[in-house]
């Protein structure tokens, strides 16, 4: 028999979080946004420590003691969602969508939509497309869909 363990899902602590997490957000990032390049998103990684993480309200979802994701939101845009690779397909992405839909009441979210993988994960939970732009926030031309929900 497996045991299984619960998803919590707790306040960010810059204290104790914010490497770990920033590591979550990469090693994602490196298999979801391959194609942005390694050397750009290694130099985005101090933006996640230094602006991205801190700027926002962000919550952490925990295995035992161990965060294994995140999500953090700009009121009501998730300006970031991410699960350590070896934790995907868990529940715990899910965890945190339902956590913030529940503080929030509605939810948007800019995905890459070469990510297919994250793009089917959104659509999944009932949230649907409203817009897509040709270049990412750097004016890169990475196509960017714009999606909803509402509880």
């Amino acid at each position: 028999m497996t045991m299984t363990l619960e998803t919590e899902i707790r306040a960010f602590d810059p204290a104790t979080d914010l490497e770990r997490l920033s590591g979550i957000w990469l090693d994602g990032s490196l298999l979801a946004h391959a194609f942005v390049g390694k050397e750009r998103l290694l130099a985005q990684r101090r933006l996640i420590e230094t602006e991205y993480l801190p700027g926002a309200e962000t919550w952490v979802a925990c295995r035992g003691a161990e965060p294994v994701g995140f999500i953090s939101l700009l009121d009501a845009f998730i300006g970031g969602l991410f699960v350590a690779p070896r934790h995907h397909g868990n529940g715990i992405g899910r965890a945190l969508i339902a956590h913030a839909l529940t503080l929030k009441g509605e939810l948007s979210l800019e995905v890459y939509t070469a990510n297919t993988q994250a793009v089917a994960f959104y659509e999944a939970l009932g949230f649907r497309e409203i817009s897509r732009r040709a270049r990412d926030d750097e004016d890169m031309p990475f196509e960017n869909a714009c999606m909803i929900l509402k509880r």
